[in-house]
């Protein structure tokens, strides 16, 4: 019975996205253009949640930056943060 050879196990292929993900801090700066990832940590809605608020108009609308390029405001999210917990 032979052994099998021990190899290096290769690195898993990073995702799209996040070789350099935006750091959760950079919300403390209001003009700061928030990806989706950060969007969902600050209001622990998920992506899909957002996205029906919008719809809804009862989130901030996002800047579009491209076709495939959408991101929120900082000042934005927080304002919406701070109608939420008066609410």
């Amino acid at each position: 019975m032979h052994a099998a050879p021990i190899t290096k196990p290769q690195a898993a292929r990073p995702k799209r996205g996040t070789v350099n993900p935006q750091p959760l801090h950079v919300a403390q700066i209001a003009e700061a253009l928030l990806v989706m990832r950060n969007v969902s940590a600050l209001t622990g809605l998920s992506p899909s949640s957002v996205y029906r608020r919008l719809a809804r108009h009862d989130f901030p609308p996002p800047v579009r930056l491209g076709n495939r390029c959408t991101r929120w405001r900082a000042g934005d999210v927080t304002a919406w943060l701070a109608a939420q917990a008066e609410a």
